[in-house]
């Protein structure tokens, strides 16, 4: 298996750019086809007309949406003939929570973008990247907001607690761990988990060998009440990983949205791209 369709989301936010460039980059290194798919929230103009002059604001923005959106448009083509990658733009008018987890079902790996508090064209519908997680059936590359990171999937670590999200994610993640130059399985509180969901990582770690993966074993123990998810983000920096691959929502989802957990903490302080499955 390799990544030979891949669709990045684009839309009029301040990351969009260095998205496309990750995109580009493993488009390029997977000799994959690449589908820029715009795709943006849209408010109805009809519910701004209840404040006193907010309709001419909703006009002006609205030009100004379409100027930036034509100008990331003549960049995607420019960026594909320099990178020399076949693809293609396709501009959605459905609400981006629609329109990319269908593109997304036609495509080997989808790239899209954590939420940024700090960007408002970020914002593309509520609870985006868990929705498309849950909903594309496909991987998701998510890209944070504040990485600088010039290389994506040289060093690999995955997030190991033999649930059926993380074989997912293990085996979604392979074409990166062909490639890599180190592949970390880190199993966290293993000693505690039941008998029916643990799987050792020595197991997994057999079978990724088995597709010429180089493979190291790490089992850390966070001690009682502690946090998996902070946990992954302290040795992704610790490791010097570029690359978290994890299962998401092993729990039921309003669970963690409701009691937190490691999915849930990860979207929130991801500082690498995470390949995230369900």
């Amino acid at each position: 298996m390799s990544y030979k369709t891949i669709v990045v989301h684009l839309d009029n936010s301040q990351r969009a750019h260095p998205r496309l460039e990750i995109a580009l980059r493993l488009a390029k290194q997977f000799d994959a086809h690449l589908t820029g798919a715009f795709a943006v929230f849209t408010p109805d103009p009809r519910s701004l007309y209840v404040m006193a002059g907010t309709a001419q604001y909703y006009a002006t923005h609205e030009e100004m949406r379409a100027e930036r959106r034509a100008a990331l448009e003549r960049l995607f083509h420019a960026e594909l003939r320099r990178a020399g990658v076949a693809g293609e733009w396709v501009a959605l008018d459905e609400p981006a929570s629609l329109a990319i987890p269908r593109a997304g079902r036609c495509a080997d790996l989808i790239v899209a973008g954590q939420d940024d508090p700090k960007d408002p064209e970020s914002y593309v519908g509520d609870f985006f990247p868990e929705n498309l997680i849950l909903s594309s059936g496909r991987p998701v590359l998510l890209v944070p907001y504040a990485s600088n990171e010039r290389s994506t999937g040289a060093r690999v670590l995955v997030a190991w607690d033999g649930s059926r999200e993380a074989t997912r994610a293990v085996h979604d993640a392979l074409p990166f761990m062909r490639t890599a130059q180190r592949t970390t399985i880190l199993s966290v509180n293993a000693a505690h988990e039941s008998e029916r969901a643990r799987i050792p990582g020595a197991d997994i770690a057999t079978v990724i060998a088995r597709h010429g993966v180089a493979v190291e074993i790490e089992n850390i123990e966070t001690g009682p009440g502690g946090s998996v998810g902070e946990v992954l983000l302290s040795q992704v920096a610790d490791s010097g990983a570029d690359l978290l691959v994890m299962g998401a929502y092993g729990h039921a989802r309003w669970r963690e949205l409701v009691m937190g957990g490691a999915t849930r903490t990860i979207l929130r302080s991801m500082t690498v791209p995470v390949l995230m499955s369900h």
